[in-house]
């Protein structure tokens, strides 16, 4: 009875601190909700944070974030640096090269599959939300950089084509490696490069292009265009100041431009 009740009080003192061990959905919530942050761009790469930061920014026990860790270590998302504490990946040009020569070859698979496996009909309707996109972009005396819904929207289209391409392989080993370096990707591009209304338009013609090559079923030259989309996507962080993609959003809506929006993924 003795030893009961001593460890019914140690499980009630790690309640109270949130340090309980976390459950299964615990530990995926805490996951999904640090990926979110990365896409928000509450969490910048190179940042470093504590495991108490990131219960409060995840709202999850300590236990959660605790338990979570050794995954994102794992994924190369986040490293132990000693007497400083947790480092959100740092962008260098090691992960450029990496996690844009592993897209490229997943993305390069997926696309010799897409362009047979995929109906007309979900062709077709990829191509309108693409199209939708422009038509809103190009409406006579529209602002774009002052319409965050449709920036938003621009790139929850453009995620999601290449996000349905790998998906439609079937294989969710590939998916989720995917998905990890996915999020590497983005943390690059919030650290190099964000959506700019300059960049919608011609974001969206050139998956318009890749899409017409997809309807034609020609694979060598939808392979073609999606290598120059990432081609020019990995040229664009190389090349590009922030500072410069900063000038292009008026100080009246940020002083920084909006986190969580690359110009493609």
């Amino acid at each position: 009875m003795k030893y009961g009740h001593q460890a019914m009080k140690t499980v009630a003192s790690r309640k109270r601190a949130g340090t309980e061990p976390a459950t299964g959905s615990q530990r995926a919530r805490a996951y999904h909700g640090f990926t979110q942050q990365i896409l928000s761009g509450g969490i910048r790469s190179g940042q470093f944070i504590s495991q108490r930061e990131l219960m409060t920014l995840l709202d999850m026990p300590l236990g959660a974030v605790r338990e979570m860790i050794p995954r994102l270590e794992a994924a190369g998302l986040i490293k132990t640096v000693p007497q400083r504490g947790l480092q959100i990946a740092p962008v260098d040009l090691k992960l450029i090269h990496n996690a844009f020569q592993v897209r490229s070859m997943i993305e390069r698979e997926a696309v010799l599959n897409f362009v047979h496996a995929a109906s007309d009909e979900e062709l077709q309707a990829i191509e309108a939300s693409h199209r939708d996109i422009l038509r809103r972009a190009s409406a006579p005396g529209h602002n774009a950089a002052s319409d965050v819904s449709l920036l938003d929207d621009a790139q929850a289209v453009d995620w999601g084509l290449h996000d349905r391409l790998v998906d439609a392989l079937g294989n969710d080993i590939l998916s989720d490696i995917y998905r990890v370096n996915s999020l590497r990707v983005r943390l690059i591009k919030l650290e190099h490069s964000v959506i700019t209304p300059a960049r919608l338009i011609p974001a969206m013609q050139e998956h318009l292009s890749f899409i017409a090559a997809l309807l034609q079923r020609n694979a060598a030259e939808a392979t073609r265009l999606l290598d120059e989309h990432i081609h020019s996507a990995r040229n664009r962080v190389m090349s590009t100041p922030l500072e410069q993609v900063r000038q292009e959003w008026p100080s009246s809506i940020t002083h920084q431009p909006p986190q969580g929006k690359s110009i493609e993924s």
